[in-house]
């Protein structure tokens, strides 16, 4: 068992993700001239590392930094301080010019599958929007077929394209957005609360699909949730968050049968028994 937060070095050639010391800081206005009075400390120093084709479990309550850090990963927040290595590339600096080719290579799915979806895109447009933007060269009915492609892959009818996302349940939209972002053939997905929204039930059912993608397309997984119970299935390793640092790290059986730190031991005891 892991108690010491290992830090992320350039030397292990299994890592398809690094972090080092990574800083993304909110800052405070305030005053008339509504000038920088503080800084939020939403990520203060975090370091780690995740394996290629695993999938690393992120968790914390609200407000501990763990969606900031998926977002700073796929460059939706800007980081104040760090490194982040993709393989051996360093991307946490990039411009947006210069980190737009590893797009094809990082995606997200989001929370609220309704939310990131447009209203008035029909489905099949909305997935093919990321091809247009990386493969422009495609033709229509190439881009066509890869659509009904990935909605075969994650389990929903071919004709769906054609429909509004109002049409569907909360786990076919999530299927949707899964799709989505599978669409450019990503080698790592950020995973931000991806069942929270969604009803138990349907919960085990998009974690099986996750699980399942992951073998088929061998993906890597930041996999962010408050939900210990979730995070233990699905997650090979953990990484424990609060107040903007990682407090424990271990695999995912060493995480529940002797959780180290105070913090990891009170997530545990809001899990609901089973």
């Amino acid at each position: 068992m892991m108690t010491e937060i290992p830090q992320a070095t350039n030397a292990n050639p299994d890592s398809l993700i690094r972090v080092k010391d990574l800083k993304v800081h909110f800052p405070v206005y305030g005053g008339v001239l509504r000038r920088v009075v503080d800084f939020v400390r939403a990520v203060d120093g975090v370091s780690f590392s995740i394996p290629r084709g695993i999938t690393m479990g992120l968790v914390g309550e609200s407000g501990s930094g763990k969606t900031t850090i998926g977002r700073a990963l796929v460059r939706l927040n800007q980081i104040t301080d760090g490194e982040i290595f993709f393989g051996d590339q360093e991307i946490g600096q990039l411009t947006t010019r210069g980190f737009f080719p590893w797009r094809k290579r990082i995606q997200m799915v989001f929370q609220d599958p309704y939310n990131s979806l447009n209203p008035r895109m029909r489905v099949g447009r909305a997935i093919q929007e990321p091809l247009d933007i990386h493969f422009p060269r495609w033709d229509r009915r190439r881009k066509e077929d890869r659509v009904r492609e990935l909605l075969d892959l994650v389990g929903l009818p071919r004709n769906s394209g054609e429909r509004f996302p109002h049409e569907f349940s909360g786990g076919q939209r999530q299927r949707i957005g899964i799709a989505r972002s599978l669409a450019v053939e990503p080698e790592f997905l950020v995973l931000d609360e991806p069942v929270s929204a969604l009803d138990v039930s349907v919960q085990a059912a998009i974690v099986n699909l996750l699980q399942d993608l992951q073998k088929e397309l061998n993906l890597t997984y930041l996999f962010i949730a408050h939900d210990l119970a979730v995070v233990e299935h699905i997650s090979d390793e953990v990484l424990v968050m609060t107040g903007g640092k990682i407090v424990e790290q271990a695999t995912a059986e060493a995480i529940y049968e002797n959780p180290q730190h105070p913090y990891t031991k009170k997530l545990l005891e809001a899990v609901p028994a089973i």
